[in-house]
């Protein structure tokens, strides 16, 4: 069992795989700023004697990515009740890392490679070793097939979880996906709309039509993005911690796998060797004996 592991993955190596993957694709990015110019450009051309007009833009800046907003609030409530139940499954006080370290325990505890089979002298006799060693054998035999059992309850546990947890990831991630669009629109629209305003600025058109760009537009749309990146960045951390979880979950699901194909076996067949070694040194010590007495006649 010296393969069996329980350390962390790298967090920041997750983050980095996670901020690649739900990045905008060149193409997504490429429609943004078609719809930042469409968009910025109706902004600037609004009719400002037209409350119906402001109030039809000051609303979609308000309500910009507000569906994006619900869906990740409402999942990372979700998400906060069960993470717990997820990590203690599969963390270091859940059942299955306790199994793995009793088995790894009593493993260490019948290794026969320690056993002395060339015991003699009185002590010897009286306490024999070997026989002593079966005997205990017999008894963690039993234990050990408990610990295999409780280990493939909790190795069904943890595929089920990871099954949840690879759904749940994917739902978070569809969000935080539409959330970096989001992101990425709102900071090209933010830099259009400025780069426009100063060029209205210094052509000396409407002051008004700039006063309502600036205080109207630009600043609730500043405001809507960084909720989104203060979002952004939380559900990131779920994503990366689900990541850890389902992982070390992996790991875990392997030591047991390990442990009932490689190492119970390997004790076995040691034990099944050390006692036919045992038996092999009784009849040759009865043969030496015989060879003996016949040398002596």
């Amino acid at each position: 069992m010296s393969g069996f592991s329980l350390d962390l993955p790298k967090t920041e190596e997750i983050k980095k795989e996670v901020e690649k993957e739900l990045a905008p694709t060149p193409e997504e990015v490429q429609g943004i700023q078609t719809a930042v110019r469409e968009k910025g450009d109706q902004i600037m051309q609004i009719d400002l004697d037209s409350l119906t007009e402001r109030r039809e833009f000051v609303q979609a800046i308000e309500t910009f990515g507000a569906d994006t907003i619900q869906k990740s609030q409402s999942k990372n409530s979700i998400l906060q009740t069960r993470m717990g139940d997820f990590s203690k499954a599969g963390g270091e006080s859940g059942d299955v890392a306790r199994g793995l370290e009793e088995l790894s325990i009593k493993m260490r505890d019948l290794d026969p490679s320690g056993l002395d089979f060339t015991k003699t002298g009185l002590l010897g006799k009286v306490f024999n070793p070997v026989r002593r060693y079966f005997e205990r054998y017999k008894t963690a035999d039993e234990e050990i097939a408990g610990i295999i059992k409780s280990l493939d309850k909790g190795k069904a546990v943890l595929k089920n979880d990871n099954v949840t947890l690879e759904i749940e990831q994917a739902t978070m991630r569809e969000v935080t996906k539409e959330m970096m669009q989001k992101i990425e629109l709102g900071t090209q629209l933010d830099t259009y709309l400025s780069n426009e305003v100063e060029n209205a600025k210094a052509s000396g058109q409407d002051p008004e039509k700039i006063k309502f760009v600036q205080e109207e537009i630009l600043f609730p749309l500043r405001q809507r993005i960084m909720d989104f990146q203060q979002l952004l960045a939380v559900n990131q951390q779920g994503i990366i911690a689900m990541e850890i979880i389902r992982k070390n979950n992996l790991e875990l699901i392997r030591g047991v796998d390990r442990a009932e194909t490689v190492t119970v076996s390997a004790l076995r067949v040691a034990v099944t060797v050390a006692g036919a070694l045992y038996h092999q040194k009784i009849v040759l010590d009865k043969i030496n004996m015989l060879n003996e007495t016949t040398n002596q006649m």
